[in-house]
C-alpha cells in the first residue's frame, strides 16, 4: 500500500536540503536516512533521504544525489511516497494508520449513525476525523479519547460519544429558542421582545 509521507517545501540554503511538510504520524520512521520513497509526480523519484535534522520546528531532508539549491527548489511541491504492508500497524497502544481510519463508521453508541470518516486532519493541538454525514454535510469531530471511545478495524465502525453540540449544534439552538418562546408565552406580557425574535 502506498500512503503520502510527506510534501517537499522550499529549498533551505544551498546544499541541496529542503524542508518537508510531515504527513506521518512516525516521520521517524518513514522519512530516517536510508528510507527511499517514491515520488508524485514520479519523474522526481524515487528518492533516497540521505539526512534529516529538524531546525526551527520544521523537518529538513536532504536526499542523495541532490546537491545544490538548484536541484532542491526543482523538488518543490513533489510528494513523498512509502510503500508500506496494509497489515502493518503502530508500535504505540490505540495508535492507528490514517489508511485504517479512513471509510470507518461512526456511530453513537446505541448504533445510531452518524457518517463516514473522510479525512482525517492533523492539527498541531490534536488530530480531527472529518466525518461525512448521510445528507452530504460535514463534522469535525476530534480524536480524543474523551469522545471517540472505541475504534474496531474488525467491524470497521468508530464508537462516538460526543458532548452536547458537537454533532447538531443547530438542533440545540433551534430547541433553545423554543424554550425561550415557550417561556415568552408563559409571561404576562409585561418583557419587551426583542426585535429580531423569529429571525
Amino acid at each position: 500500500m502506498q500512503l503520502v509521507v510527506a510534501r517537499v517545501g522550499r529549498a533551505h540554503g544551498i546544499k541541496g536540503e529542503v524542508t518537508v511538510e510531515v504527513r506521518t504520524d512516525e516521520p521517524e520512521l518513514r522519512l530516517s536516512p536510508g528510507a527511499v520513497l517514491l515520488t508524485d509526480p514520479a519523474t522526481a523519484g524515487p528518492l533516497t533521504v540521505e539526512t534529516g535534522r529538524v531546525h526551527s520546528g520544521r523537518l529538513m531532508l536532504r536526499f542523495e544525489g541532490v546537491r545544490d539549491r538548484n536541484a532542491a527548489e526543482a523538488l518543490r511541491n513533489t510528494l513523498l511516497i512509502a510503500d508500506i504492508d496494509p497489515e502493518e500497524l503502530p508500535e504505540g497502544e490505540d495508535e492507528y494508520y490514517d489508511h485504517q481510519l479512513m471509510d470507518l463508521d461512526v456511530v453513537l453508541a446505541d448504533g445510531t449513525e452518524i457518517g463516514r470518516i473522510t479525512e482525517i486532519s492533523h492539527l498541531p493541538s490534536q488530530d480531527l476525523f472529518i466525518v461525512e454525514r448521510p445528507d452530504g454535510t460535514e463534522l469535525m469531530i476530534p480524536f480524543v479519547e474523551e469522545i471517540v471511545t472505541d475504534i474496531d478495524l474488525e467491524t470497521q465502525r468508530a464508537v462516538i460519544d460526543p458532548p452536547p453540540g458537537l454533532i447538531d449544534d443547530r438542533a440545540e439552538i433551534v430547541s433553545s429558542r423554543d424554550e425561550d418562546a415557550a417561556q415568552s408565552d408563559d409571561s404576562t406580557g409585561d418583557e419587551p421582545t426583542s426585535g429580531d425574535a423569529g429571525a
